[in-house]
C-alpha cells in the first residue's frame, strides 16, 4: 500500500456507546483493509476485493 489509507466506518455503526463494536474499512488498489475501530494502532488485515465482497455477500 503505497498511499495513506482512508478509513471509514459503516453508517450503521454506533460510535457513541461505550460498548459498541465496529470495524473500519479502507480501500486501496486491489485490496480491502479491515481494522478494529477501538484499537486502530493494533494493525489491520488486508484481503483481496473479491474475498471481501464474498464475505459481505455471505453475511447478507
Amino acid at each position: 500500500m503505497a498511499s495513506e489509507l482512508m478509513w471509514f466506518k459503516s453508517s450503521h455503526s454506533d460510535a457513541d456507546t461505550e460498548h459498541s463494536t465496529c470495524v473500519e474499512v479502507a480501500l486501496d488498489t486491489g485490496i480491502t483493509a479491515v481494522r478494529d475501530s477501538k484499537a486502530p494502532a493494533a494493525g489491520h488485515l488486508t484481503v483481496p476485493h473479491p474475498a471481501w465482497g464474498a464475505l459481505l455477500s455471505s453475511l447478507r
